[in-house]
């Protein structure tokens, strides 16, 4: 029987005497705290011929529950983002002509509460692409901000956003595909705390 113990900043899983260990990000925000009625999806960090891959173990998902996603913090985005894609659009298939009502979320370690945390990504797309039109809010590998090409600082993004759409175009978050997870996770708390009515459920990496 396969037995996960989450621990704070990483989680620890035996499996047929082979332990395997998913380092966590940290962060001091707190979205949610608890989760009932879930599967996880765990995706471990793996070199493979000085490749670094993400080794993928969805056995035990269920469809029709909520999903976590315990991912480790060095893997890349060009290296989760393709198996989400994938994951979604499996549970979307699934559910088709059905009354969505189960979520999908992060987990990361909440360095206040000292426990697990998750935030939901349930309504974003992913797209492998760069968007086409609006503002264009580009976060790269070494975490800075650019709009529309623009160097912004961080405690300046919300009003720059503002001051520069009048014209309510849609707003469009995006990362560099060779972010780690770690860093995506600490950005897309960031980001969530940027009101703008028109932010886009689309998230292209590139």
């Amino acid at each position: 029987m396969r037995k996960i113990a989450l621990l704070w900043a990483t989680v620890l899983l035996l499996s047929c005497g082979e332990e395997k260990k998913i380092l966590l990000p940290k962060a001091d925000v707190t979205l949610v705290k608890q989760v009932d009625d879930l599967s996880t999806i765990d995706m471990f960090f793996k070199v493979e011929n000085n490749d670094t891959m993400a080794d993928v173990n969805k056995s035990t998902v269920i469809t029709t529950t909520n999903w976590v996603f315990n991912i480790d913090k060095r893997l890349p985005l060009n290296t989760i983002v393709p198996e989400i894609i994938k994951l979604q659009e499996k549970k979307r298939k699934k559910s088709k002509g059905e009354t969505a009502t189960t979520q999908n979320y992060f987990s990361y370690a909440d360095s206040i509460g000292k426990n697990l945390a998750f935030v939901s990504f349930t309504n974003t797309q992913y797209k492998l692409e760069q968007p086409k039109d609006g503002i264009i809010v580009f976060i790269d590998k070494k975490d800075r901000v650019f709009v529309n090409d623009s160097l912004v600082q961080r405690k300046d993004l919300q009003q720059f956003i503002v001051n520069h759409n009048r014209d309510l175009q849609p707003v469009h978050y995006c990362f560099d595909q060779k972010m780690s997870y770690g860093n995506y996770l600490l950005n897309r708390l960031f980001l969530n705390s940027i009101e703008h009515k028109k932010v886009s459920f689309d998230e292209f990496v590139y």
